[in-house]
């Protein structure tokens, strides 16, 4: 039998039962529509997470730290307590090997104050977190600014967005409302740093600097930061430690390696553990939420596929009581020619006919409920983001590409498997004995 010629035989016989064939194809669709919806909230929830990661950091960073073998502690940029055998430290030379590893665009050292500070600002202070960073321009770490450059010279500094709202009047009087947080951009600050004898007698050096830009909010530390040039930090490093630094001996307390593409972070940051440093992207952490989420949809999709699997007994039964109903119908097919196998495929068509149609019915309801509850998930997070002054969400529910495809193909399995028993029955009747049915 010729497949167009199926194809329009198992089409007629599938409309000459409407009714059965539209009631049997509900659980169908009710089983796929379950699939795609259950997925689709997993591919959202993915979705979301990884946007959210995506704001929070640069994928194409890896923060690179010296390993300390787990013996003592080592703090690079001199302030060693022990140094174990094993210890390895980010010097220079390390550097260099990480810069020739294939795929890492820059290597940036960096290093924190390592004494007390404050910066004032008119009548304002506040105890800053500084970070000297081994490059001209802030960019580099995948920044950007809100207001300004951020290009690094001696005597200035870029600024997080957060940084103003730590500032604190030390005079103010109980009951007084706190002064607002100032407008640094463009302004000088005067920071002091602190020095202590062995008597505990203080010592003080006063820096003017000046704010050449604000950065944009990263819900990450370079909120929170103040950045300066790295040699500027090793300087006062120095004089707040009395001793001079040598970072091809003592190493620096963290390098940031910068990849082309953040595909190849988790393969960079894996060659750079194999040297024996402590490396962690934000790759990682994508990598595990991705796993995480497949896991999710596999569930998912298994919560799904047992409606489909009701459904399933469904086109079985329906099948069976074609036949029952056809018999006589079967023999005379088998008596002016037709084989097994002729009978098979005709009744596997029907039956994989209906999964299809189900399948189809299945992946418009899924589409539908999708978009109803992006609806209902987009108004009532609106309201919440506006009650908390966040950004507006992603989309709860998202429908990848692959999904109706794969909705449509299992259900038109589910229908032929479904059918298989009841076709393999009928395939396999004795002609004579199907004439003389009644």
């Amino acid at each position: 039998m010729k497949f167009f010629d199926l194809l329009r035989l198992v089409a007629g016989n599938l409309t000459r039962r409407k009714a059965r064939v539209a009631l049997t194809a509900v659980g169908v669709v009710i089983g796929t529509a379950a699939v795609v919806v259950l997925v689709s909230l997993a591919s959202g929830l993915r979705q979301s997470a990884s946007e959210q990661l995506y704001g929070i950091g640069d994928l194409t960073l890896i923060q690179v730290s010296p390993s300390y073998g787990g013996e003592g502690m080592y703090m690079g940029g001199g302030g060693a307590i022990s140094s174990p055998s094993d210890v390895k430290l980010l010097t220079n030379s390390a550097l260099e090997d990480f810069r020739a590893i294939p795929g890492v665009e820059s290597v940036i050292p960096r290093e924190y104050l390592m004494s007390s500070a404050l910066i004032k600002f008119q009548k304002l202070e506040m105890y800053p977190n500084i970070i000297g960073i081994g490059t001209n321009d802030v960019a580099d770490l995948g920044d950007t600014t809100d207001r300004g450059s951020t290009e690094l010279g001696r005597g200035s500094i870029v600024i997080g967005v957060t940084v103003p709202q730590s500032f604190y009047d030390p005079n103010l009087r109980p009951g007084k409302e706190p002064p607002p947080p100032p407008d640094l951009f463009n302004q000088q600050v005067q920071m002091v740093v602190f020095k202590y004898d062995s008597e505990g007698h203080e010592t003080r050096k006063n820096i003017a600097l000046r704010v050449t830009g604000v950065l944009k909010e990263t819900r990450g530390e370079s909120d929170w930061a103040i950045y300066m040039p790295l040699e500027q930090v090793k300087l006062l490093n120095e004089w707040s430690q009395n001793r001079r630094f040598n970072y091809n001996k003592d190493g620096y307390s963290m390098a940031i390696v910068k990849v082309t593409d953040a595909n190849q972070a988790m393969e960079v940051a894996d060659q750079i553990t194999a040297m024996g440093f402590q490396a962690y992207t934000p790759q990682s952490f994508l990598e595990g939420i991705n796993n995480f989420f497949i896991i999710l949809q596999v569930i998912f999709g298994g919560v799904g596929a047992i409606a489909l699997l009701v459904a399933a007994i469904g086109i079985a039964n329906t099948m069976a009581m074609s036949i029952l109903e056809r018999t006589r119908e079967i023999g005379l097919m088998k008596a002016v020619g037709a084989t097994n196998r002729d009978v098979l495929a005709i009744f596997l068509g029907e039956a994989a006919g209906i999964g299809f149609l189900g399948g189809l019915g299945g992946i418009a309801v899924g589409w539908l409920a999708s978009q109803a509850i992006n609806i209902l998930a987009s108004i009532y997070m609106a309201n919440q983001a506006g009650q908390q002054g966040s950004g507006l969400p992603s989309v709860a529910a998202v429908i990848p590409l692959w999904l109706p495809v794969f909705a449509l193909v299992f259900s038109t399995l589910v229908g032929m498997l479904s059918g298989l028993y009841p076709a393999l029955r009928a395939a396999t009747m004795v002609p004579v004995l199907a004439l003389k049915y009644e």
